[in-house]
């Protein structure tokens, strides 16, 4: 089955949702529309997206805090979608972990060029091209692709090569699951695997 990219929209306005939604299902993405944050949190939580376009004016919370603790976890692109024009609105969810902000109203043709975008700079981050391994980072703990380097609470913490690799590798794939099968294929690539975990 081919894996349809799937977006997570959070916003609280149903006719902007259901426009969003209908015009990137039309361009074979999977969607998923939520109204405030507190249900954007748990599906992020529970179907790990894509992508995810927000809105920072929601019902229960502020679109920023939803930025914030999603970025303890995981790297999922976002996309603010937002009517806040202030230059210091943007500059301080950028700053929090937003990947792109885009002000109300949008043209169509330019919001699916900066999904694509989000989601290849996304893929790319999977890539051995140094231009997109940026540190990884979720709470206390660091990891720089380009170093070699590991730190928690800013301590080093000392690896060997292949332990390095399966950290790294799943931080590059944070919010996906990921199978034994499939860490021992990109970590020992030439190795055939048909081995599963045992009690």
């Amino acid at each position: 089955m081919t894996h349809k990219t799937s977006i997570l929209i959070v916003e609280d306005e149903k006719n902007i949702c259901d426009f969003i939604s209908a015009t990137l299902s039309s361009q074979g993405y999977k969607t998923t529309v939520v109204h405030n944050g507190a249900d954007a949190l748990s599906v992020a939580t529970s179907q790990c997206p894509d992508l995810i376009l927000l809105d920072l004016g929601l019902p229960d919370m502020d679109g920023t805090e939803i930025i914030k603790q999603i970025r303890t976890w995981a790297s999922i692109p976002i996309i603010v979608i937002s009517a806040r024009s202030q230059e210091q609105e943007k500059v301080n969810a950028l700053d929090l972990g937003a990947d792109d902000y885009l002000t109300k109203p949008i043209g169509t043709s330019e919001l699916m060029a900066r999904i694509r975008t989000a989601l290849r700079h996304s893929n790319k981050l999977n890539t051995d091209a140094l231009l997109y391994k940026r540190p990884y980072q979720a709470k206390d703990l660091v990891i720089d692709f380009d170093k070699h380097l590991v730190t928690l609470a800013g301590k080093e913490i000392h690896l060997t090569q292949i332990e390095f690799k399966i950290i790294a590798l799943l931080a590059k794939n944070s919010g996906k699951v990921m199978t034994y099968d499939t860490i021992i294929e990109n970590i020992c690539p030439t190795r055939t695997t048909t081995t599963a975990f045992s009690a």
